[in-house]
């Protein structure tokens, strides 16, 4: 499934848990109806594909770094996320993901709960993130041109 091209459109997300449940590679296994219609996608279109598929672009690398390496240790994570859905638009929510264990006790997934943001809160989050974002690409072109550098000595 190709993923959305994003537009400027942000949709607000008004109240309620939206829930969705992954395996440990982050396939989805579960959502529930509230996720369904924010996100724009058939649950069908869902079930089985990377959590990955609502993950928008503007979005630091650096925040699902943290998300998994809390979450793979056995511990919540949260965050403020910017979701991308099918049809381009996004938009925000506060997340918390939790490791999920089978009856052994064996951890088997994530459990992923997203409210809507505060406002206040979500204004100095967008303005965090777009600096992170920016720190990234300058280490990225950074590292490239290090790297290009290198291959002009040899």
């Amino acid at each position: 499934m190709q993923r959305p091209t994003p537009t400027d459109v942000e949709v607000k997300f008004e109240g309620g848990n939206m829930i969705t449940e992954t395996d440990l590679h982050g396939k989805i296994t579960y959502v529930n109806r509230l996720f369904i219609q924010m996100s724009g996608y058939e649950k069908e279109e869902l079930i089985g594909k990377p959590h990955s598929l609502i993950r928008h672009p503007d979005m630091p690398q650096c925040c699902f770094k943290s998300m998994w390496e809390s979450v793979e240790r056995g511990y919540p994570w949260e965050g403020y996320v910017k979701n991308l859905r099918k049809d381009g638009a996004f938009y925000w929510v506060v997340v918390t993901v939790t490791p999920k264990y089978d009856e052994k006790g064996t951890l088997c997934g994530y459990i992923a709960v997203r409210k809507p943001p505060g406002e206040l809160t979500l204004q100095e989050i967008k303005r965090k993130y777009t600096e992170m974002m920016k720190e990234e690409v300058c280490r990225k072109e950074g590292s490239e041109y290090f790297s290009e550098a290198l291959e002009r000595m040899h």
